[in-house]
């Protein structure tokens, strides 16, 4: 297992999600057998925010392709993507999550790897070994998404696809007020780059720690786009796209989940 030089968040973020398993919150509970089945047929989709993502995006297709799922254990776009016929690797910190995939694999007869580590590390995977990479919303628990972008264009083959998902920084700014959101009143507060542990103090921290809340960090956007371009990927696919459950007032007025398409060209 590899863990990222900040390890006592690394370890409290993969505790959290090891508990969201437990209790299969909805990041966490597999797909069904149905669903399965289905993919097997040809007839599937996997969502990296609400809405499906696009077939000219992924292919319909995918069989003998490989495809790095990372942080994205939870039972639910790895086994489709292996029941439609890609050789699939799920890298997730959760141990917990992880157990989904081989639960759905065991389940329903399918193959696919799974591999515990921290997303900024993928030292244990060599270069040019897939031809997509697939990362639903994820990286608002690592302090820096820079080295997540570097081993994702290390580990694509030329020509291979990023597909990303990620927070609208905006999400970030305002403080959380039950009661002026009642009056429809937003409260800025807060930068960007938005980080719990630069922007709460160590009682506010320790608050979230007890109630088993993970850590997290708002990334501007040009860490999230200009750092993929700075890598060398080619941006060729963005949009935008609702929270699936919407919790905070200014979500009424933007989408705030947001999508790429990045291609490694040599």
């Amino acid at each position: 297992m590899t863990t990222h030089p900040n390890s006592k968040i690394t370890q409290h973020n993969a505790s959290v999600w090891d508990q969201e398993a437990l209790e299969q919150k909805p990041w966490s509970q597999s797909v069904s057998q149905d669903i399965i089945t289905s993919a097997k047929q040809g007839k599937w989709a996997i969502h990296i925010t609400k809405r499906p993502l696009p077939r000219s995006w992924l292919p319909l297709d995918i069989n003998g392709k490989n495809i790095l799922c990372l942080a994205s254990a939870g039972g639910q776009q790895a086994p489709v993507l292996a029941a439609a016929g890609a050789n699939v690797t799920v890298y997730d910190i959760s141990e917990k999550q992880l157990a989904q995939d081989q639960y759905v694999a065991k389940r329903d007869g399918l193959r696919l790897t799974t591999m515990q580590g921290d997303m900024t590390d993928l030292s244990e995977i060599e270069d040019n070994t897939f031809d997509y990479i697939i990362n639903p919303i994820s990286n608002l628990y690592i302090p820096d998404v820079n080295p997540v972008w570097k081993e994702c264009y290390r580990v694509l083959r030329t020509n291979g696809i990023l597909l990303a998902s990620f927070y609208n920084p905006v999400l970030f700014v305002f403080e959380r007020d039950v009661d002026l959101e009642k009056q429809g009143l937003i409260k800025p507060k807060y930068t960007i780059p938005y980080s719990d542990t630069d922007s709460l103090n160590q009682e506010q921290i320790q608050e979230k720690i007890k109630k088993g809340e993970a850590i997290v960090f708002g990334h501007s956007l040009t860490d999230q786009i200009n750092g993929q371009l700075e890598t060398g990927f080619k941006l060729t696919g963005f949009y935008e796209d609702e929270h699936p459950s919407p919790r905070f007032l200014i979500e009424r007025y933007i989408p705030t989940m947001i999508a790429t398409k990045a291609e490694k060209k040599i």
